[in-house]
């Protein structure tokens, strides 16, 4: 039910179709057809959302993140229905991934200033999508987690709060 919900979530708010969907789901064509017409139906605002980002693309050339970081779609238009999905699947796409990549890079300067500012020897290693990796010295663990959580959850203030599970193990794994 997982997989099925993730790719009804994120398949139809970039754009996936039916042909896709039935591919991707392993369904047939009218069933794939009607979760998506049940999708938009139950979810106006994203069908909303997704109009308004490609209008907003073929109106000025580009749509921004939350920050007002640019991405440009010279395709928006383009002729071949191919490309132009393309470029309309990153009007919408960007506006949420292009925010979601400034917060944790906002989030990574904050983290870094304190660990300097606060002598911590924690070192920040490796930024994986929306997750980041430390290295923390056991004495640390206790003072650190709390400051990284809290320097995530409060990179900016969102009409739906940001929120942060963090884990500690020896390595990546251990730590999931």
């Amino acid at each position: 039910m997982r997989r099925i919900a993730k790719a009804i979530n994120f398949g139809i708010i970039y754009g996936m179709g039916p042909r896709k969907l039935s591919e991707e789901l392993s369904i047939d064509h009218k069933t794939a057809k009607d979760y998506i017409a049940s999708y938009y139906d139950r979810y106006q605002g994203v069908k909303r959302y997704r109009d308004e980002m490609i209008e907003t693309a073929k109106e000025s050339g580009y749509v921004t993140t939350l920050f007002n970081r640019r991405r440009y779609l010279p395709d928006i238009e383009h002729g071949n229905n191919r490309i132009r999905s393309e470029a309309e699947r990153m009007a919408v796409n960007t506006p949420i991934q292009g925010t979601a990549a400034d917060l944790i890079k906002k989030a990574m300067i904050n983290i870094h200033g304190r660990l300097k500012e606060e002598g911590f020897e924690s070192k920040m290693l490796l930024q994986v999508h929306d997750e980041l990796v430390f290295e923390v010295p056991e004495q640390e663990v206790e003072r650190v987690m709390p400051m990284i959580k809290e320097e995530m959850e409060e990179v900016y203030t969102l009409r739906v709060p940001l929120k942060v599970d963090i884990n500690k193990g020896r390595n990546w794994d251990e730590a999931h």
